[in-house]
């Protein structure tokens, strides 16, 4: 009775059923249905007990060591390499890379008890079932994209914080488009845009949150957004969500992508934001074939885009309405934007022409739709570039004041080089705009006055 103590209580439930076929007190077919093995196990059985007691049925490899046991060798090199690599790594991650990189043969299960043993993972708690089941995906790709920006130290202090713009499509869960910017910006979401409408075609409807950049909080203003727009032009529908969890899925992306694109940013010895850029279609080309799910339709509801590259850039750049004076002169971010004379289309003075203002800091001026030739002076190059935080050293403070005459420098050499300008015209007069701003006590006047000086008869 001494192995009977270690008999679990399956085999002492067997060891009562073949007792009754020894008794003679239970056929073997019986036996055999409520064991649920054959009838030539249940005779095999019956032969151990006859041999062993009831010792006989009890398993013979209990307290051995599984034929099928991992060599300890093994176990510790790879969990030494978990440690020297990929110590702060999830089991999922951590074996991903290790049968990509290092050849491990063995389930994301195994490594996980491993890591949990070596307390390099603590093993999470069970959620508990949801309340509220998701949203339904959109059955075709194409119809639905969700669109949001993710502010994160994504170089985990190797270069500087800044944030993750990305096109998630709502059927399939793929990332159509991605891109990382320094800041959170109009032009960062035409970046990304443009790119998912040069591949993919243009999308049924954006679905984004209520930010500045996507609508007005005034209902009272019918001027759109840049952004907004831009999606008028393209024929796409911008939908506004009304709180995180409505756009659930883009949200979900940009956890996982902090978890993984972080530490493969890090393995791949990504430093800086153009690095990251240049080295982020292929990471999310891995990303969708893993993650990504079939869509319920077959078809693709992208709309192709007609237009040309270039056209299709002027959409996606910031549009602004100036006024032209009657000298065909406008001022623009410190800058005054003067036509070139004697162009095809040209507007008159007091027309309003638009200007479109790219990435890189150029301009287009445009009249119905056509490009204009103008000269740009920079008066006043402080107001196109964002103010610098004031800072407290001495340094900062004499920096500043060299900024400040270099700036009064620029902006005298713009005003003679536009000056001569216009006296090569014949244009001697003071330049007067139809929408002067409000008089402040202290403040020049509107636009540019050339001397009056200078006789007509000078030019001879």
């Amino acid at each position: 009775m001494g192995k009977e103590g270690l008999m679990s209580q399956r085999e002492v439930d067997r060891y009562t059923v073949i007792k009754q076929v020894m008794d003679k007190r239970l056929r073997q077919g019986e036996a055999a249905r409520r064991l649920g093995i054959s009838v030539r196990q249940v005779k095999r059985l019956c032969r151990q007990v006859r041999a062993d007691g009831a010792a006989g049925l009890i398993c013979k490899l209990r307290g051995k060591a599984s034929n099928r046991r991992i060599a300890d060798s093994q176990r510790e090199h790879y969990v030494a390499l978990v440690r020297e690599r990929y110590g702060d790594f999830g089991p999922e991650l951590a074996c991903q890379y290790l049968q990509s990189k290092h050849a491990f043969p063995y389930s994301t299960e195994t490594l996980r008890g491993w890591m949990a043993q070596a307390g390099l993972w603590q093993p999470k708690a069970r959620k508990a079932p949801r309340m509220h089941p998701p949203r339904q995906r959109r059955a075709c790709r194409g119809e639905l994209v969700q669109i949001d920006g993710s502010h994160h130290d994504w170089f985990e202090g190797r270069a500087a914080k800044c944030c993750l713009i990305a096109f998630i499509d709502d059927a399939t869960g793929q990332v159509l488009g991605a891109r990382l910017s320094p800041t959170e910006t109009t032009q960062a979401y035409f970046d990304v845009l443009r790119h998912c409408v040069q591949t993919h075609g243009r999308p049924v409807a954006l679905y984004s949150d209520r930010h500045s950049i996507f609508t007005k909080h005034d209902s009272e203003d019918p001027v759109p957004t840049q952004f907004e727009r831009a999606l008028l032009q393209l024929d796409i529908e911008p939908i506004q969500a009304h709180s995180p969890q409505a756009k659930g899925r883009v949200e979900r992306l940009f956890q996982t992508l902090q978890e993984r694109m972080t530490r493969a940013m890090r393995i791949d010895g990504i430093d800086s934001m153009e690095q990251a850029n240049a080295w982020l279609g292929g990471y999310l080309a891995e990303h969708n074939q893993r993650f990504g799910v079939a869509a319920r339709g077959a078809q693709d509801a992208h709309r192709a885009y007609a237009g040309t590259p270039e056209a299709l850039a002027r959409i996606c750049a910031l549009h602004h309405q100036r006024q032209l004076s009657t000298q065909l002169s406008c001022q623009f971010e410190g800058s005054v934007v003067q036509l070139h004379p004697r162009q095809a289309n040209s507007p008159q003075g007091r027309c309003k022409v638009d200007i479109a203002q790219y990435a890189n800091g150029r301009i287009e001026l445009l009249y119905r739709n056509q490009v204009l030739a103008h000269s740009r002076y920079e008066m006043h190059a402080h107001l196109a570039s964002s103010r610098v935080p004031e800072g407290k050293s001495l340094d900062h403070a004499v920096s500043q004041a060299q900024q400040a005459q270099h700036r009064r420098l620029a902006q005298l050499a713009a005003q003679m080089a536009h000056q001569d300008a216009q006296r090569t015209l014949g244009i001697y007069s003071h330049d007067t705009h139809p929408s002067p701003p409000r008089a402040v006590a202290g403040t020049a006047r509107y636009g540019l006055r050339p001397s009056r000086t200078v006789p007509a008869t000078a030019q001879a």
